[in-house]
Parts: structure tokens; sequence; C-alpha cells
């Protein structure tokens, strides 16, 4: 266990566009994992259709979008917060539930840490194992939240990315539940970010996490739904914790446009299909080519992005600029705690986005070292 400093993420195609003199239409984001289908179609009905909403403060209780999705995880609208992005929730997650000391498994998302920091609280980590391809040490974090090893009574929260950021690796719901009863029996939060947990439905906690009352789980518009521009998110828990997490969040952040292409894309069944089987075939697909490339190692995904080691002898950093001169922007994960200088992430895109990164790819690893 280990204290941890922050770390940044990918996703500013703006900051590319003005260092590269590039407009951001001209380059292909593989730094952030949105679903590359785009928008549902109802979604551009939606934002038309409140136009004249725009001269309206947007509701502040969320209240249409919390009955939807209500409905559709089997729990009553006291049970939902709505956030501008999950970020936010996270952001207040210390503050409303007085957390002062989380445990995480790394690697991970970086905002766990610097959210933490700007509350003023701790973070200790287990590490996932590379040897392991990064698996989820569920093991290993109750090991630690064992109450009769020392020094593990500050520990007040649990945070769990699954499927994590940026490995993609996913833990069962079984070993979830472990997880919970241990935190239920020590008094522990426990905190599930499953903003990427549409790809794998059948590993998600939600659908059985109202047994647990410490439990809070989190989701994410912005991924499945391709929605990072509108910024949408969403708590679930018992209702008092909610109205504690509600009381920090800002008056009326999740705008007029948020709230109705939220729930537009929530409502398009059809859409939510295609895009699950979309990602099944050009995930499988786009996995067995990053796997022929030379030397480079995939860890098992169940999310819409790999997690990537390049070959021994280059660097995540030199690599990510090199293709970023092509207008191809990758996440370089060097930084991020418990892995190594050699990893990235790429998101699954479109397949001839994916085929033209693979090219290039290819021709950057192939080039003779210096």
């Amino acid at each position: 266990m280990a204290r941890l400093r922050s770390s940044s993420h990918g996703g500013n195609v703006y900051a590319a566009s003005r260092d590269l003199g590039r407009s951001v239409r001209n380059l292909i984001d593989f730094s952030a994992s949105i679903n590359p289908l785009g928008p549902s179609p109802r979604v551009w009905q939606a934002i038309a259709d409140c136009r004249d909403l725009l001269a309206h403060y947007p509701d502040p209780d969320c209240w249409e979008l919390r009955q939807t999705l209500a409905k559709c995880w089997d729990r009553q609208p006291e049970e939902i917060v709505v956030g501008n992005g999950s970020t936010e929730l996270i952001d207040v997650l210390p503050r409303a539930l007085k957390i002062r000391h989380l445990l995480v498994i790394h690697p991970t998302f970086s905002e766990y840490v610097a959210t933490m920091e700007r509350a003023g609280g701790r973070v200790s980590a287990v590490y996932a194992k590379r040897t392991e391809q990064y698996v989820q040490p569920i093991v290993d974090l109750c090991h630690v939240l064992d109450p009769r090893r020392p020094k593990t009574s500050a520990i007040d929260g649990v945070m769990l990315c699954n499927p994590n950021s940026p490995t993609g690796q996913a833990c069962t719901v079984d070993e979830i539940q472990r997880l919970a009863d241990l935190a239920q029996r020590r008094g522990l939060w426990l905190i599930i970010d499953e903003a990427f947990a549409d790809y794998c439905a059948e590993r998600s906690f939600l659908p059985i996490a109202g047994s647990w009352p410490r439990v809070v789980i989190l989701r994410s518009v912005t991924k499945f739904y391709a929605l990072p521009g509108l910024r949408v998110g969403y708590a679930v828990a018992k209702p008092a914790v909610i109205e504690a997490l509600r009381r920090q969040v800002s008056p009326w952040s999740v705008n007029v446009m948020g709230q109705a292409a939220a729930l537009a894309a929530i409502n398009d069944v059809s859409y939510a299909r295609k895009s699950v089987r979309f990602m099944d075939r050009e995930r499988k697909r786009l996995g067995t080519m990053l796997a022929a490339l030379p030397s480079c190692v995939i860890t098992r995904t169940y999310a819409n992005y790999f997690f990537l080691e390049l070959p021994r002898g280059w660097l995540a950093r030199e690599v990510s600029t090199t293709l970023r001169g092509e207008g191809l922007l990758i996440r370089d994960c060097s930084t991020v705690p418990g892995a190594n200088a050699r990893s990235i992430r790429l998101a699954v895109r479109s397949q001839q986005e994916n085929d033209f990164l693979l090219q290039a790819l290819s021709k950057t690893l192939l080039q003779q070292r210096p």
C-alpha cells in the first residue's frame, strides 16, 4: 500500500489543435474513449426541440431524467442524483461522505487522487500486477481492509473503477459483492465507478447494489452515449446518501441541452444494442491486429479501449508525440501510477480510423532506433 500523486488524462483536442495549427475536425482522438458511432439520432432532434428552453434556467432537479433512470434501474428517483458529468460527482464525494482516506487500485483514473488532494484528504493504493495482465486484485484489497491488520482503521472509503481505466479489466459481480460485504462490516464507503460498464453489463454491480447501504455507483452518459461536450453523469445510492451528494452539487450544473440529450439517448434502446454489437465486433478485430504488432503487449479489455505496452526501447511519450504530429491523439499512460514508461491507451474508434492508427503505429515502431 502506497501514497500516490495525481496524473493528467487525455481528451484535450483543443490544446492539440492550437499546438499543431489544425482544426479540431482534422484530428482523430484515440485518447478519449467515446462511442465511435456518435450520438443517437434522437439526440439531435431533442436538442432542436429544446432550443426555446434556452431562455430559462435548466431544471435543477433533473426531474424527468431522474424518473427515466429510476425506471431503467428499478430504483426510486430519490436514489439518483445527476451531475455535470460523473467527474463532478467524484469531486463532491469526499465532502459529502466525509471521506478523509481513500483506498484505490492502481493503475486507475487520475481524478480519484486529484479530488482527494483538493479536499485535503489522503489516498493509498494496492497495485494491479503487470505480470497478471493488471487484473483487479480484489483479494489484495480485502487483505488491506482486514480489521486485524494495523493502520487500516483510518481508511474510510474504497474506490473501484469497473471496468478500470486505463487497463480495461473488470471484476465479476461476485468479487465486488465480497468487497461490498467487507466494506459494510467495516463501516466504509464503497464507490464503484461504472463509467464504461455499458459495454459489459454482466459485470455491472448496479442492478443489485441497492442491498448495500454504503455503496455508491457512478455512471456516465458521456462515454457510451457519445455526449462528452454536454457533460452528464449520475450517481445511484440510498436516498440519504443522494441527498448528501445533492447538497454539494452546484445549482443548475446540468444544462438544458444536456438533460434533453441524455434523456433522448437513454430512451433509444436500439441505439444501445447497436453500439454494443459494434463494439464487440470492432474491439475483437482491433485487438487481434494490435496483438500482431511486434513485441507489443495488450491487456484484455471489457471496455471500449486497449491498454497497450510498447516494445522495449520505445517510450509512450515519444510515440504519442510522433502520432500527434500526424493528427492522431493517443493516451500516454507513462505518468499513471502502476503503469510504466511504455504504457499507452487507445480508444476503439471506427474501422477506418482504427486502420489508419494501426498503419501509423506500425510504421513508427518499424523505424530503426537511432
